[in-house]
């Protein structure tokens, strides 16, 4: 354990000079998600952009789209590319997905409609089966992107 934490702090002090320097903006475009809840639609750090999860919601509304997991897949991706776009990214500069599926069994569900947002090289991914995501949604996803440049 103690070597862990070691390991772990002496990554964490090899990153902090590159971060202290780093400016930090907590971004809401309006877009996607009501500006009046409690989080950022995403966080800008340097040319790092960190987006909150998005699940498939309408814009401007907190009601999911009806259909089931692929349509809320479907909104969710959208709305991630609306959030980038506002923000001066790109679908093509997510380098990091997370994934959270109220079922895992329907994760080729799932990645069909990946497929149609994103194209290979794909940006590494992690996924999940969760149990009660907001709004008794079937999927959320959150992305990590960086300008290219």
């Amino acid at each position: 354990m103690q070597i862990r934490m070691l390991i772990l702090a002496a990554l964490f002090a090899a990153s902090a000079p590159a971060l202290a320097g780093e400016k930090v903006e907590y971004l809401n475009s309006g877009k996607v998600v009501p500006a009046n809840l409690p989080f950022s639609e995403a966080v800008r750090a340097g040319d790092t952009l960190y987006l909150s999860g998005q699940v498939g919601i309408r814009p401007g509304t907190m009601q999911l789209v009806p259909g089931g997991i692929r349509e809320e897949a479907r909104q969710a991706l959208t709305n991630i590319r609306t959030s980038l776009e506002a923000h001066g990214y790109s679908l093509a500069d997510v380098v990091k997905c997370t994934v959270m599926l109220a079922d895992i069994g329907e994760w080729a569900a799932f990645n069909e409609v990946y497929r149609t947002f994103f194209s290979a090289p794909y940006p590494a991914r992690s996924a999940l089966g969760a149990n009660g995501l907001a709004l008794g949604a079937r999927v959320e996803v959150e992305c990590i992107a960086v300008r290219s440049g």
